[in-house]
């Protein structure tokens, strides 16, 4: 068995259609600064409305789809419900997708000048 197979990255795989619902679900703007901002830190609705400058009613709508798409978890203490990523593959996604983003304006992009990490130091 090949590594395409074992990890399913073949163009056979059964995971593309899947694949192609996380990339909807992640073409809005709002939900990528979401996971951005949940990078490194478990925070409340309110905490991540201030950080991207939206409605808390408007986070919660966000994040409830990207529940729905097991992209984040909920964990409610009191009155507060805290949102964290659900693993590390929509970091990692969505700081490939910034870098790639940086590729296209720039030869030399700020991730290869070291201003910013490469992906793999995103975790």
């Amino acid at each position: 068995m090949n590594a395409d197979t074992k990890c399913s990255l073949s163009s056979e795989s059964e995971y593309v259609e899947l694949a192609v619902e996380v990339f909807s679900m992640l073409a809005d703007a709002s939900r990528v600064r979401i996971i951005l901002a949940l990078r490194d830190a478990e925070l409340s609705v309110n905490h991540l409305a201030d950080i991207v400058d939206k409605s808390p009613a408007a986070v919660s709508q966000h994040l409830a789809k990207l529940r729905l798409a097991r992209i984040v978890l909920a964990r409610q203490e009191g009155t507060k419900v805290f949102y964290r990523l659900a693993n590390e593959h929509a970091r990692q996604l969505v700081a490939d997708a910034i870098f790639q983003a940086q590729h296209s304006l720039s030869n030399d992009p700020a991730h290869h000048r070291g201003e910013h990490p490469a992906p793999e130091d995103t975790r």
